[in-house]
């Protein structure tokens, strides 16, 4: 069905040595002894073969290597971040497998599998060291979506965990001080008349902060799906927040950009940096221990979710949000945010309807709003259905995924435009503002999806694409905001149950507030700062209780079954990266589908794809792009801007994550594929088929 031949065999396994059956050996025992020969020595059994566990250890041409190890060849050695690293190859295991954004994440959540936890289970702990070692893109403050697929019902489950706006808020939360007052929100200043410096100064206030869900929302589907005891999940998170860590590349990065603005914020001040007067950024491979964080994660252990939404993390939390000056050396005037707690004990994840369509041969199943991602892809892929893709696939083909050819990032671009003019103009939380249709069936209609698709021409990009028009519904205004602090991850248990599950606390470094030993989200910022345009008022703007549009993609694809429905579980994947989570998505799964790319290649090749605008990134980190000249000698761009495109080269930090079910040897096998830009890492059972 899929094309992974290009996956090297693995070599035959070594026969089993087999001991010769034992009952010859007492046979002659006995006849000995008759004869009066019982003082014979028989020769001594052979020693049993020596099994080593590889199980949750990386490979090396050493040998395997624990993670966090500190030995030679140890993942988890921090090393500065690269923007891409070549050589990553395919991770192949039998029975389970994680993928993470780093490495020490993926160990935790291996170990949980390897003692016969679920996925979910297995979340639990990765999502508590993730918060610790790379709280600049997810966390305890932040907020998650999660696709859960039961390998036994065949259920796909979509879990939202998505933050909210306060009761309190307005439709001008974010643009106005108070009714009274129409100045930005503090700490903007005064003089501020852009957009961006606008963000920056409403994302530093306390306007920015959403009621965090993640937590609640792993509990509900531990609930459901939870098989270990919860309090042994976060053990991994407790210990290297009390042993420490060392601070990956990544990291370093995010405290030495984010200085001045964490230097607002007390307990960010001496968590992240040196002593004043100076404040030295803490460097890469410092020993970090954070016993604050430990001691919210033994709380929620022992506790459950609410020890995070009532009483005194809960409080904590609020009193930040509420803060009006800066406790630390950069003490600022603050606009407060107005969550209280009652806002903190009332928030509650929602199960949600999988958004899940067919792809030539596949089922495709991704989240439904306040997610834009899972209808967005969709709408792309239903576009590109129209075509046949496999006949634009790479130029050429290697161990980083090749290079794209012109038509095939031509019509994977236009195709996104189309969706993304669409996610702009009508998706939103529809607990607040219906779809077109007041369900997804009118986005996704093939018919619709076909008269789309056929907008698009081979030798012309289109530029900026107008959204649909669906008769009778309501004019609306146009919102594209979005950040990038987030990260994925892609887990198979042993029995064959599946999260994707992608987490963020929106920008780098979210608010840049500290509470309890974790940073609080900025993710109400992105909703729309003005509630309405020319056209109309906009889905997402803010309202109370109200949660932000995302794009985060997690991804499940399925083979068709024979009557048509959803049959065996075939792909996992999902990414950071804001609004262009889409795109990352997008050309992962059409570069296993249809280009017949292993999990790796397809996680590795070059990011590609357009939002709505005449841009068209080709990611110029990937060693498969010509970046000098602007791309003025690489045969991709030449041939995009041929066709009209403006061609950005500008690099792309996905984090892409995935697992693909095929076969191998005649077995079962799980293939994985880490981000070459991000410090993921491939675990699994350490079996070969």
């Amino acid at each position: 069905m899929l094309l992974h031949d290009r996956i090297p065999p693995l070599p035959a396994p070594h026969p089993a040595r087999r001991l010769a059956p034992l009952w010859p050996v007492l046979a002659l025992g006995a006849a000995l002894g008759a004869c009066g020969g019982s003082d014979i020595e028989l020769p001594a059994p052979p020693p049993p073969p020596v099994v080593v566990d590889t199980a949750c250890q990386q490979s090396t041409a050493s040998g395997a290597v624990v993670v966090g190890s500190g030995l030679p060849g140890d993942p988890a050695i921090p090393e500065p971040a690269s923007g891409y690293k070549l050589g990553a190859k395919p991770v192949v295991s039998k029975g389970y497998m994680v993928v993470t954004a780093n490495p020490l994440a993926s160990q935790a959540g291996c170990e949980i599998l390897k003692k016969g936890g679920s996925a979910v289970d297995a979340a639990v702990a990765v999502q508590a060291v993730l918060g610790l070692v790379e709280p600049q893109s997810s966390g305890l403050g932040g907020g998650a979506f999660m696709l859960h697929f039961n390998a036994k019902t065949g259920v796909v489950q979509a879990y939202d965990g998505r933050e909210q706006a306060p009761a309190a808020a307005t439709q001008d939360y974010l643009r106005y001080i108070s009714a009274s007052n129409n100045a930005y929100p503090l700490p903007t200043a005064a003089s501020v008349v852009t957009d961006s410096a606008a963000f920056n100064g409403v994302r530093a206030s306390g306007r920015s902060v959403g009621t965090p869900g993640a937590v609640r929302m792993l509990e509900l589907a531990y609930q459901d799906n939870g098989k270990l005891p919860w309090n042994g999940l976060f053990a991994s998170g407790i210990k290297l927040a009390t042993d420490g860590f060392k601070i990956s590349g990544r990291m370093a990065d995010a405290i030495a950009l984010n200085k001045a603005s964490l230097l607002v914020d007390a307990e960010a001040t001496a968590y992240f940096y040196g002593p004043g007067p100076d404040y030295a950024p803490k460097a890469l491979g410092t020993l970090l221990k954070n016993p604050a964080y430990a001691d919210s994660l033994t709380a929620l252990a022992s506790g459950g979710a609410n020890a995070l939404y009532t009483g005194p993390i809960a409080q904590a939390v609020v009193d930040k949000i509420a803060a009006t000056v800066g406790s630390g050396p950069t003490a600022i005037a603050l606009t407060p945010g107005l969550t209280t707690m009652a806002d903190m004990a009332a928030y509650k994840p929602v199960k949600r309807t999988a958004v899940c369509t067919t792809y030539r041969a596949w089922w495709v199943c991704g989240m439904p709003p306040p997610s834009s991602g899972g209808i967005a892809v969709a709408q792309t892929l239903g576009m590109l259905e129209n075509y046949y893709m496999p006949g634009f696939g790479p130029t050429s083909m290697d161990a980083e995924g090749g290079k794209p050819s012109v038509l095939g990032v031509h019509l994977v671009s236009e195709a996104e435009r189309l969706a993304y003019a669409d996610r702009n103009k009508y998706v939103a939380d529809t607990d607040f503002v219906p779809l077109p249709g007041d369900n997804t069936d009118a986005l996704l209609s093939k018919d619709y999806l076909r008269g789309r698709a056929n907008l698009i021409r081979f030798d012309k990009s289109m530029g900026v694409a107008t959204a649909g028009v669906f008769p009778g519904f309501v004019p609306q205004g146009v919102s594209d905001a979005e950040g990038r602090g987030t990260t994925h991850m892609t887990i198979v248990d042993g029995a064959g149950n599946v999260v994707v599950m992608t987490t963020t606390v929106e920008s780098s470094m979210g608010s840049f507030r500290m509470a309890k030993g974790f940073l609080l989200n900025n993710q109400l910022t992105d909703f729309s700062f003005a509630p309405s345009d020319a056209a109309g008022p906009i889905a997402n703007r803010v309202g109370p209780g109200k949660r932000p549009r995302s794009s985060m993609a997690p991804t499940l694809v399925f083979a068709k079954a024979a009557d048509g429905s959803k049959g065996a579980f075939v792909m996992g994947t999902g990414s950071p990266g804001g609004a262009s989570i889409i795109q990352f998505v997008t050309k992962t799964v059409v570069g296993v589908l249809d280009w017949g790319m292993d999990a790796q290649q397809a996680t590795s090749m070059i990011n590609f794809g357009a939002s709505n605008s005449a841009t068209t990134g080709v990611g110029g980190e990937h060693p498969n792009v010509v970046v000098a000249n602007n791309g003025g000698g690489d045969a991709l761009v030449i041939g995009l801007r041929a066709l009209g495109h403006t061609v950005s080269v500008a690099a792309q930090s996905s984090g892409t994550g995935t697992v693909i079910k095929t076969q191998l040897n005649g077995a079962a096998a799980l293939v994985g594929g880490a981000d070459p830009r991000r410090e993921g890492l491939v675990l699994g059972d350490g079996l070969k088929p």
